[in-house]
């Protein structure tokens, strides 16, 4: 799979699972808590600037963003979760359109690969580990892509990595080191997301 990765488009801002697209194309999808950077990293991706908008008030989207990527695969944005501000009704709304689109979504099985976003900078938080304890129980192929890692010296990288390995939910799984600002792990991630979709 090569796409023309300079034919990408958003799609559709999905509100309710039957919005979501009919069509059969693969599916990757960027989980992460608000303030992760899942649309920097997107923009990253794509070598755009503003295709995926980052929000100036995190935990404001409320809607699953699907990307048609030349036709040929969608990167979904899932909503972040995990923000403090959100209103009660609104963590609601979160929780029930994320949740559809793993248990109400008629093309889950073109989901082919959950790209669990977490702050390097932070660790995972307990959102992410419970996200990552249902991935695991649903059996859905994800990846941890840790974010943000320009930020980081050598002996914090360190410590983040030391902290992924001691933590029994992330055993096995694979870790792309990523930074938005310095396209580090780009190459790694696009690899990873093009067998995913081959397989």
């Amino acid at each position: 799979m090569k796409p023309n990765l300079n034919n990408a488009s958003l799609k559709i801002s999905a509100g309710t699972p039957k919005q979501f697209p009919a069509d059969r194309l693969p599916q990757i999808a960027f989980s992460g808590r608000s303030n992760v950077g899942k649309s920097s990293l997107i923009n990253s991706l794509l070598s755009r600037k503003s295709l995926a908008r980052v929000s100036g008030e995190p935990g404001k989207t409320i809607t699953i963003n699907f990307y048609d990527i030349d036709k040929k695969l969608y990167l979904v944005d899932l909503p972040g979760y995990g923000y403090a501000k959100r209103t009660f009704e609104d963590k609601k709304k979160w929780s029930a359109l994320t949740d559809g689109y793993f248990t109400d979504n008629r093309n889950l099985d073109s989901l082919r690969l959950v790209c669990q976003l977490i702050d390097s900078r932070i660790g995972p938080t307990e959102d992410d580990l419970d996200m990552l304890y249902y991935l695991r129980e649903a059996d859905l192929p994800h990846i941890i892509v840790a974010t943000k890692t320009d930020k980081l010296n050598a002996s914090e990288k360190a410590k983040f990595n030391a902290i992924i390995a001691e933590e029994e939910l992330c055993l096995g799984t694979p870790v792309i080191m990523y930074s938005a600002k310095t396209n580090l792990g780009k190459d790694d991630l696009w690899k990873a997301i093009f067998a995913a979709c081959e397989d």
